[in-house]
């Protein structure tokens, strides 16, 4: 009979995580990310703050710890331990219907309504392969006639510095534009770069990104009549996502769209988004 499976919870550098201090950890990244971890995520935490340990000249992983709980760590060092916690990954025009909602009816209607270019919000943005696809989507509506133009302003924003510089960038790899990316897209709207693609400069100049806490009041950004807050609130409590919600809710026009993940439904209602089922997508709309 084989011996019992016994889990490692040793660090790839030999350094082990002791469960108080794992405690600390998750209370921490709550309470500056929101993020909850599992009680099953103590050997993620060792692998990804093992990365960092080098840098900061300190012992050990639960030294780490206490120096980031304590507030002792440089800020370069605290935002890199909330890079390597936070990091997803993305592809392009990730759930399509919608995109093709976007090209084929919202973008249109909105632009008819507002005197103005259209602000759109995509919330956590990772890599930036969102808001870009939101910003060819705009430019195929113009291509295709059902736009006069891409008269829009996209704001990109994560709590990740370092997936914000890579956004910044447009410049993406092989892999990463064969996650979801036409080859007619691509054709169109890149071109070769030393380390792959990078968008053209009509791309480029749709989108904007910053830094942004989703757990901040977001009247700093302004109102939007889109905002794209996709397959990141299920990492959060059911009060820190109503509450992110009723944010987001303020945040829009009248008459302004929200859009959750395919996957994503609002537990409950929340007063100001009414839930809308347009050509078989589900999204949620601030009436005006």
């Amino acid at each position: 009979m084989a011996g019992a499976r016994v889990l490692d919870l040793t660090s790839p550098n030999g350094d082990t995580l002791s469960q108080t201090a794992f405690c600390d950890f998750q209370r921490f990244l709550h309470e500056h990310s929101g993020i909850t971890l599992g009680d099953g995520k103590r050997y993620l935490v060792q692998s990804r703050l093992s990365q960092i340990l080098p840098e900061t000249g300190l012992g050990s992983l639960d030294a780490l710890i206490e120096a980031l709980v304590r507030g002792q760590l440089p800020e370069k060092v605290r935002s890199r331990i909330i890079d390597v916690m936070t990091t997803n990954e993305t592809f392009w025009f990730r759930d399509r219907g919608h995109f093709e909602l976007l090209k084929e009816r919202l973008l249109a209607d909105l632009s008819r309504q507002r005197f103005r270019p259209l602000r759109i919000w995509s919330a956590a943005c990772s890599t930036g392969q969102e808001p870009y696809s939101i910003a060819i989507t705009a430019l195929e509506a113009v291509r295709e006639g059902r736009l006069p133009r891409a008269n829009l302003r996209i704001v990109g924003t994560d709590l990740s510095q370092q997936v914000l510089k890579t956004a910044a960038g447009t410049v993406y790899s092989d892999l990463s534009l064969s996650r979801g990316l036409p080859e007619a897209i691509r054709q169109r709207y890149f071109q070769p770069h030393a380390n792959g693609w990078r968008l053209k400069p009509e791309v480029r100049a749709l989108v904007r990104f910053q830094p942004f806490n989703l757990l901040k009041p977001c009247t700093a950004l302004g109102r939007f009549d889109l905002i794209f807050c996709r397959n990141v609130l299920i990492y959060f409590t059911p009060e820190t996502k109503r509450d992110i919600l009723q944010r987001l809710a303020a945040a829009l026009e009248p008459g302004g769209y929200l859009f959750l993940s395919s996957t994503e439904t609002l537990a409950e209602p929340v007063a100001a988004l009414q839930p809308l089922s347009l050509r078989g997508t589900w999204i949620y709309q601030r009436p005006a």
